[in-house]
């Protein structure tokens, strides 16, 4: 019988696993909230489904569940501080929304106006698993910036991917 996976070892092991940097934003009755994610994936592309994992216990789980919608806002190195501000404890909700250029797509939730994607999603389904909420999204819109660069989540730090850094 082996030992089971403490929650330090898995999350040693999964700070290996590199994945993009988001902005998960909602918008609607409940009000406007913003939390920096890395833990979005994709699920099917008929329909066009993805995955964001949230804390459970966080002060803004409620209105995103209220809310029904967010947008995954994927970042690029310049933006950077945004994820920084959208991280941080200290900071409430209207003072996150100061930083960045902000504009809507259909859900209404917040999306990011130079961000590197934006999905724009409908909640249809969430599960709570452990100490998160997983949140499966229908993606109602996208809005792709053409760039060469994005800000990823790999050892604990950020990193900046380029085109230019693809294996050959």
């Amino acid at each position: 019988m082996s030992t089971p996976v403490t929650s330090q070892e898995f999350r040693g092991a999964l700070a290996l696993l590199t994945g993009a940097v988001t902005l998960i934003t909602t918008d609607g009755p409940a009000g406007r909230a913003g939390f920096t994610a890395s833990a979005v994936c994709s699920v099917s592309d008929d329909p066009p489904t993805v995955l964001v994992c949230m804390r459970s216990a966080a002060p803004s789980n409620p209105l995103f569940r209220r809310n029904a919608v967010l947008c995954v806002n994927v970042l690029t190195p310049a933006q950077r501080p945004l994820a920084a501000a959208f991280a941080d404890p200290q900071l409430g909700q209207t003072q996150r929304f100061t930083h960045g250029l902000w504009d809507t797509l259909s859900s209404g939730a917040p999306a990011l106006h130079d961000a590197l994607i934006n999905l724009d999603c409908q909640v249809v389904d969430t599960h709570v698993i452990g100490t998160h909420d997983v949140c499966i999204c229908r993606v109602q819109g996208v809005r792709v910036r053409p760039e060469d660069e994005a800000l990823a989540y790999f050892n604990r730090a950020y990193h900046h991917l380029s085109a230019d850094s693809r294996l050959t």
